[in-house]
């Protein structure tokens, strides 16, 4: 029997980033991945593919570019799966390489197998050459989510698939159905709208990504609308079933039908957790596999920690690196400054890009908070013409009396990054002079925030005369 300071189940961002944590602290530590490959779903089935089919897409398809060559511009006429799926899988097999490195310069062990707990402090890990059980004082659970099922969708991996199952399409559909206008839904549905493929998107609730500024998610709707996308709100799937001759059958409670030559199920995601008997170690899951823990990551069993998308929101890969960071810290008495989760960014990979932090105008409504706007186009930016993209906006949200920044929200390629900057001011209290007062390169994009910062200005101005 090994016996480590430390075992962490599963090899994703969380679970990588605990590991080394705890090994920069001169502790033993054992990581335990049920792949054949680490990385967890962020580098195998999740972030990263998900990411690359969307540049891949970008890029043969030619669509940042329509604008200054003319609709039918295409780098690639016709673009096969294969295609995504070669520059997927080089994506992948890099960052699996350099996580390996990582874990393996560092001095983790890494156990290939299924995790299971006997006990508080005993894991059993069963592989192809048996099994062998480990001890550990402290263990961080960090085995991610797998997307949700319903038998109301019968998957078959050709036709019928979830996100884990993109790539299994053998061809490119004319026509797609998905069923989730939440965050992975959307991305998809964009990715193969911009592909050209006929898209209905289906979703229960009024509008998409409730959580996002609704100006942001008006301005994606158009674009969605206008690649063709059919978008049903405020409906819900009753049954699918597979036609004789291959089409896809949506019924909805509505009594529509929608067909497709595909359709993808993104409604949710489930924990991880099915092989982990939690039960043994005395940890109980909610009903969608989520695990609760308190404000250090601490689950009801002192010694063990779970952080990572299967604790729940907000399952971003950014965030559960910190949880991981954060976790170890707490399990070896250690203080660490924690960072203020109100600061952390957002990053939606649609088409065009969706990239935010702070308090969106309907919050602030709903707190009583006086606030001003101030927006920019990328079409008005030089840069922004440059690279062709002359439908993104950046807008910013500021406190009609301090000034200072409460929101950032930007649509339009290079949003995730563009964000960044929102992101230090407003860590740093600063207000929408800062903006104005500062010179930014030209052309950038970034000189979309001067821009914002005068135009909110302005109309601060015309009450103040």
């Amino acid at each position: 029997m090994a016996t480590y300071d430390l075992l962490v189940i599963g090899s994703g961002p969380s679970g990588q980033r605990a590991a080394v944590s705890a090994v920069k602290k001169g502790k033993r530590v054992a990581l335990v991945e049920m792949r054949s490959v680490v990385g967890g779903v962020c580098i195998n089935t999740g972030t990263i593919p998900s990411k690359t089919m969307r540049e891949a897409v970008l890029h043969l398809s030619g669509y940042n570019y329509r604008s200054v060559y003319g609709m039918n511009y295409r780098v690639k006429e016709k673009i096969t799966m294969s295609d995504l799926a070669f520059r997927v899988q080089h994506v992948i097999k890099t960052e699996v390489d350099v996580t390996e490195a990582q874990l393996s310069r560092n001095g983790v062990d890494v156990l290939t197998g299924t995790a299971s707990f006997v006990d508080t402090t005993h894991v059993r890990v069963d592989s192809t050459n048996g099994s062998t059980v480990h001890e550990a004082e402290r263990i961080v659970i960090a085995v991610g989510t797998k997307p949700a099922s319903t038998p109301k969708v019968p998957l078959n991996g050709r036709t019928i698939i979830n996100s884990d199952q993109i790539l299994d399409l053998q061809t490119l559909p004319k026509t797609m159905i998905v069923v989730g206008g939440g965050v992975i839904g959307v991305e998809y549905c964009c990715m193969f709208a911009a592909l050209g493929v006929r898209m209905t998107l289906i979703e229960k609730r009024p509008r998409l990504l409730e959580f996002a500024d609704q100006e942001i998610i008006e301005a994606l709707s158009y674009h969605l609308r206008d690649s063709r996308v059919t978008m049903r709100l405020h409906e819900e799937v009753e049954s699918v079933e597979e036609l004789a001759d291959g089409t896809v059958v949506a019924n909805l409670e509505s009594k529509k039908r929608i067909s497709g030559d595909a359709l993808l199920y993104a409604v949710g995601r489930q924990g991880n957790i099915d092989e982990l008997n939690l039960s043994a170690a005395g940890i109980e899951a909610d009903s969608r596999g989520r695990i609760p823990v308190d404000k250090d990551f601490r689950t009801k069993v002192p010694n063990i920690f779970a952080v990572g998308d299967v604790i729940g929101f907000p399952s971003l890969a950014s965030v559960s690196m910190e949880q991981g960071r954060i976790a170890v810290e707490r399990a070896f008495g250690d203080e660490v400054v924690q960072s203020n989760p109100s600061f952390y960014p957002y990053g939606i990979y649609t088409i065009p890009e969706i990239s935010f932090i702070g308090k969106t105008e309907e919050q602030l409504t709903e707190e009583d908070v006086p606030y001003e706007v101030g927006v920019a186009y990328y079409r008005e930016i030089a840069r922004g013409q440059i690279r062709g993209d002359t439908t993104g906006r950046l807008k910013l949200i500021f406190h009609r009396e301090n000034k200072q920044i409460l929101g950032v929200h930007i649509i339009g390629e290079g949003a995730a990054e563009l964000v960044h900057i929102g992101q230090a001011v407003m860590t740093l209290n600063g207000t929408v002079d800062y903006f104005i007062d500062t010179v930014f390169n030209y052309p950038t994009l970034a000189e979309c925030y001067k821009a914002a910062a005068f135009n909110g200005i302005n109309r601060l101005a015309r009450f103040q005369e």
